[in-house]
């Protein structure tokens, strides 16, 4: 009978065991795929950051622009 009881508990540990290590590694792909998202956010912060900075460029030109227009209108 005890070896029955520690037949049953080596298989019950062996199926934890395994359990355990599918764990780790989907904790350890988790980790890589945060990492990753991580980047990928810092990446597009960044960009988005130049794209603003472009954008007033561009305003700021177009109202300079307008503002040409607008003179040449009333002394022409």
């Amino acid at each position: 009978m005890a070896d029955e009881t520690n037949a049953k508990f080596e298989h019950e540990l062996k199926r934890l065991e395994k359990r355990v290590d599918a764990l780790v590694q989907v904790c350890d792909q988790l980790q890589d795929e945060n990492q990753s998202l991580k980047q990928r956010q810092d990446t597009l912060t960044a960009e988005r950051a130049t794209l603003l900075q472009k954008n007033e460029q561009v305003r700021a030109r177009v109202e300079a622009m307008i503002g040409r227009l607008k003179a040449m209108e009333q002394g022409g």
